[in-house]
């Protein structure tokens, strides 16, 4: 219940600041314009399917409430570390394992189209070639980065994975980059662009996952936001029709807006790993809603606080 006392749009503001907001309590403000919506999708990231934790019951469960939204979502888009870990060589040995109860899940659970977007924890042994063979043939792609249109707009799916001697860094390679400035070039200039990639181009949640402070400086490893933002963020401002970016990876949620661009970390499927919550963020996955004037809001649901 609100306080009267209290002015209705500091309220607003209040808890918008506190993270909090959704697109209904922006329509209950009389704020949201007569904009139309275009299309509704939802971004389900960081599955890290696995039968242990009951992660695989916990996916059936994330699939069963996006199914079951009174106002339904069109596709889902998957957005990287579906399987829990095949790029470890712990995990490798796992790997047959961990597709299969990612296959199981989808065959037996969802009837939505979907697309995907590969994570470093689907790369097997994080080998660069093989392993990102694996990963396309794991997940159906003909390509490990590819772009497809939806209801008037386009998406383009990037591959974040830059590995580097057993380990990784967030870029695109040349070969990539390249493809994106011409796809994004020969889009038309009044298709909405939404950039899905894994690991956040542009975040602010990545500065408190890690122990920065101990430091005294505040430090993002390339491993957890592009290492080539700045290349990217001035190719968006050159591409005026990109207006979001999707990503995932840091298990938390923020939403950043940058030169017209609004960038999305939309928190984890899995939360903690199938541990419960990591830090704030609750187990849940994220709808999309885009607009015809380009826009795109973004709600987070949770879908179960017990895990």
């Amino acid at each position: 219940m609100i306080n009267n006392s209290v002015n209705r749009r500091e309220w607003i503001a209040g808890i918008m600041a506190a993270g909090i907001v959704t697109r209904e309590l922006a329509v209950a403000n009389h704020e949201v314009s007569d904009k139309k919506r275009i299309l509704r999708f939802a971004h389900f990231t960081d599955v890290h399917v696995q039968t242990e934790r009951k992660g695989d019951q916990g996916f059936l469960a994330s699939l069963r409430h996006v199914q079951e939204l009174e106002d339904p979502v069109e596709f889902i888009m998957f957005g990287g570390d579906n399987v829990m870990n095949v790029d470890s060589r712990e995990g490798a040995e796992k790997a047959d394992a961990q597709l299969k109860t990612w296959r199981e899940c989808l065959k037996s659970g969802l009837s939505l189209p979907y697309r995907v977007c590969i994570g470093n924890h689907d790369i097997l042994r994080l080998d660069p070639v093989d392993g990102k063979k694996w990963a396309m043939d794991a997940f159906g792609l003909d390509r490990r980065y590819y772009h497809f249109d939806q209801r008037g707009c386009r998406f383009v799916v990037l591959d974040s994975i830059s590995p580097e001697d057993g380990k990784y860094k967030a870029r695109l390679d040349d070969e990539q980059m390249d493809w994106l400035q011409r796809t994004l070039a020969e889009t038309d200039a009044q298709t909405p662009v939404i950039i899905v990639s894994h690991i956040p181009i542009l975040a602010a949640c990545a500065y408190f996952d890690g122990d920065n402070e101990t430091s005294a400086d505040w430090v993002v490893p390339g491993a957890w936001m592009h290492l080539d933002a700045r290349r990217l963020k001035d190719l968006f401002r050159s591409q005026p029709n990109v207006r979001c970016a999707l990503s995932g990876h840091i298990h938390l949620m923020d939403a950043v807006h940058y030169n017209e661009v609004a960038y999305y970390c939309n928190g984890a499927v899995s939360g903690g790993w199938w541990r419960g919550p990591y830090q704030e963020c609750h187990a849940g996955y994220a709808v999309m809603d885009v607009y015809d004037d380009g826009s795109v809001e973004r709600t987070y649901v949770v879908y179960s606080k017990h895990r």
